[in-house]
């Protein structure tokens, strides 16, 4: 059974391995967004009169662009300053909500989520945390009641196995902790992961950079994400990435179960191999939306 967070976590290896969730180790993140996240945004933010684009602003910054898999209070913040800026939304005399409250609370809170906006909203009262709490709590309830029988890409079950023989596993994720609890455990992968750090251990960084304090050497820590939020979160404590391709990730972890892991355990990974994986990677997310 795998601890939430890492107050118990104990270095055993020489080896750590972080491992991304959403849309790394399972195919959840067009469920969650589609279905989860962006009714509950048209919902709660008064979005209906141009749900076409709040959708389309929402998939950009959540799911095809270089800001997928981020945080969901910065991504949808994003996705307001796009809807913004657009000619159709403006042509259509809508009202955006600023959330300038919820903005502050950004740049000063480093764990972003629905348990720590809550007693922020009631402690200050602003409207803007309120609304935003509102809209977070909705979409947990949804993702809880929607997200389930989802099970894990092919070949991330016998990865897990191989890196398990020599690595100590986490899971380094922006998703509340309950929500990685019940995926994980529901397909008895969790098994193979010593800690699973979700929004409440805080951002990926401080997640691995609390394992590094443990006395792992940066290039024996590798972080595995489909986002460059991950890769950022990996380059930023010194360790190495993995990245797992959007639209490509069977072939992503057959290549790591086929030589990537080899390479890590082997010290071969860093240099021309790593920078090879990412400027493949670096192709697959644009940075501007195409309506622009």
């Amino acid at each position: 059974m795998s601890e939430l967070g890492l107050a118990n976590f104990r270095k055993e290896t020489d080896f750590l391995i972080g491992i991304d969730s959403d849309g790394c180790a399972f195919d959840s993140m067009e469920i969650k967004h589609k279905e989860c996240f962006i009714p509950n945004f048209i919902n709660y933010f008064g979005l209906q009169p141009i749900s076409k684009y709040a959708r389309e602003a929402a998939e950009f910054t959540n799911l095809y662009s270089k800001t997928r898999g981020a945080n969901r209070f910065p991504a949808y913040l994003l996705a307001l300053d796009l809807l913004e800026e657009r000619d159709e939304v403006k042509r259509r005399n809508v009202t955006l909500p600023k959330l300038q409250g919820v903005r502050d609370w950004v740049e000063r809170e480093t764990k972003l989520g629905t348990k720590t906006i809550g007693p922020e909203s009631e402690k200050t009262g602003d409207p803007d945390l309120k609304q935003a709490y509102a809209w977070s709590k909705a979409v947990d309830e949804t993702v809880k009641e929607i997200v389930h029988g989802v099970p894990p890409f092919p070949g991330v079950r016998e990865a897990l196995q191989k890196m398990k023989e020599q690595a100590d596993l986490i899971v380094c994720s922006a998703t509340p902790n309950e929500a990685l609890q019940n995926e994980w455990t529901e397909h008895e992968i969790d098994q193979f992961v010593k800690s699973i750090c979700g929004q409440e251990a805080g951002s990926k960084k401080e997640s691995l950079s609390a394992c590094q304090q443990m006395g792992y050497e940066p290039e024996k820590m590798l972080m595995i994400g489909d986002a460059p939020g991950d890769k950022n979160a990996a380059l930023a404590v010194g360790a190495l990435f993995y990245p797992i391709n959007p639209g490509h990730e069977e072939e992503s972890w057959a290549r790591f179960l086929d030589e990537a892991c080899d390479r890590f355990f082997a010290g071969t990974y860093a240099g021309d191999y790593q920078k090879k994986v990412i400027a493949e990677f670096d192709k697959y997310l644009p940075e501007q939306p195409p309506w622009k």
